[in-house]
């Protein structure tokens, strides 16, 4: 039983900067690519066909 007092705060420390992490990179822009995105729709290379 007094492994959770240690498993706990850790877990809870991960998981916050894990968090903090996510929220890093969404206010950075990391998953924005509009870009990409008009040049995949416009590309004749499908993902459904194997490449060769």
């Amino acid at each position: 039983m007094n492994i959770l007092t240690y498993l706990i705060p850790i877990s809870l420390i991960l998981g916050c900067a894990g968090l903090a992490f996510f929220i890093y990179t969404l206010r950075s822009n990391q998953y924005d690519d509009p870009e990409g995105d008009a040049q995949r729709i416009l590309s004749g290379d499908y993902d459904d066909k194997p490449k060769s």
